[in-house]
């Protein structure tokens, strides 16, 4: 029976992956400790509430006494941090509260991880933080070079980590992968922003040109890699995990009105946003050559996650309503 802590349970990610455990592993026990903030959503895992191999705290990873705690009580094996501020926009109008999680947040982490000691500590950091790129891709080795203040804060904690498996010995990877799509992805992101917006017949605000390239990573492709390197990669390694799908935003814009069936007058450009990187790539063959690459076909894939947020419209509809409206009113007064 392994045990994991996982940090941040409750967000897009997070929920998927503790989704992939328990869909994996018939004896695994998950303690999650989220602050459930706007993005923290516990109807992610409503159907695990029930489940005695499932334990939840509501807290924060800044606060020791509750982390602690779980260490004592629990003893995991692996700790999988997920816990972060993760939107560049909120980054930029508020940058303080990415500083305080993601880099303290991760500090705090480490150093219960370094008085009790476990078997993996996986930071999941982000592509974000080497920087944009105009030709070819970025490896483990190349230097970070963040361009906004969410970015620059998973930087900071990344390397924070590493030095806790220099200094200290602490067993950390980090993991920095790509854009993530699919199933209870908040509807700030590009993705599930444009497909529910779309199904509510509203504007798609395209930033600038539209230009701008991402590399996509199916979701459960992320949880498989994340599990594979807990089981196969090396302490003080680091590995890119990428889906090898890098499209144009509006290339996904138009993806999305025509898996909704939705007209082409919906797609509105809007100024762009401040720091905006051009293009994200990640070369991936370092954990391609010890044995994992992506399964899923990104068109199928992306047909199923629209198909969800077609059939999950109660799932979407009320976050929608909710704290982030006030944010989507400001940030696009013009729509």
């Amino acid at each position: 029976m392994k045990k994991y802590f996982v940090t941040g349970g409750c967000g897009f990610i997070g929920s998927n992956y503790i989704r992939y455990i328990f869909n994996h592993d018939d004896s695994a026990v998950i303690v999650n400790l989220d602050k459930l903030t706007y993005a923290g959503n516990p109807n992610n895992l409503a159907d695990f509430k029930d489940n005695e191999r499932y334990i939840f705290y509501h807290g924060d990873i800044c606060d020791s006494k509750i982390v602690k705690e779980i260490f004592q009580k629990h003893k995991p094996d692996y700790l999988i941090n997920f816990a972060a501020e993760s939107h560049v926009d909120r980054s930029i109008g508020k940058p303080d509260d990415f500083i305080q999680t993601d880099i303290f947040g991760t500090f705090t982490l480490l150093e219960t991880a370094r008085e009790y000691g476990l078997e993996r500590f996986i930071q999941i950091s982000t592509d974000e933080v080497y920087g944009s790129i105009e030709k070819g891709s970025f490896s483990e080795t190349d230097a970070l070079m963040p361009r906004n203040p969410y970015s620059a804060s998973k930087a900071g904690a990344d390397r924070l980590a590493y030095s806790y498996f220099t200094t200290y010995n602490v067993p950390v990877i980090i993991t920095r992968a790509s854009n993530n799509y699919g199933p209870f992805q908040f509807p700030e992101k590009l993705i599930p922003l444009f497909v529910t917006n779309a199904l509510e017949e509203k504007k798609l605000p395209v930033y600038g040109d539209g230009k701008n390239i991402r590399d996509w990573l199916y979701v459960e492709d992320h949880c498989e890699a994340i599990q594979f390197v807990i089981n196969n990669g090396k302490d003080g390694e680091i590995y890119n995990i990428g889906g090898g799908n890098e499209l144009t935003n509006i290339e996904i814009t138009d993806l999305i009105l025509k898996e909704t069936n939705k007209s082409k007058s919906l797609k509105q450009f809007v100024e762009d946003r401040l720091g905006h990187d051009r293009r994200y790539s990640l070369n991936c063959e370092k954990l391609a050559n010890i044995g994992w690459q992506p399964k899923h076909d990104f068109l199928k894939a992306m047909k199923f996650t629209v198909d969800w947020y077609k059939q999950n419209d109660e799932w979407w509809k009320p976050l929608k309503s909710g704290a982030y409206l006030e944010y989507y009113k400001e940030h696009y007064k013009e729509l």
